[in-house]
């Protein structure tokens, strides 16, 4: 729903449910204020930072 509505716009996504943004071309991981990871889904599970860790918690909660 959210990609017919976005189309080919530019479009500022704020979400906790990162299934939300998986397939945003560029995703911020803010943390207190600051911007502490950046990129796609791909290169940010990557990173095996914080947006890994918010990731997996995320998913475990939802297997559940």
């Amino acid at each position: 729903a959210l990609q017919k509505l976005m189309g080919n716009r530019t479009t500022l996504v704020i979400a906790h449910r990162l299934s939300t943004i998986e397939n945003a071309d560029l995703i911020l991981v803010i943390d207190r204020g600051r911007i502490v990871e950046r990129g796609t889904h791909q290169e940010l599970i990557a990173k095996n930072g914080a947006y890994t860790r918010l990731h997996d918690m995320q998913f475990k909660e939802m297997a559940h």
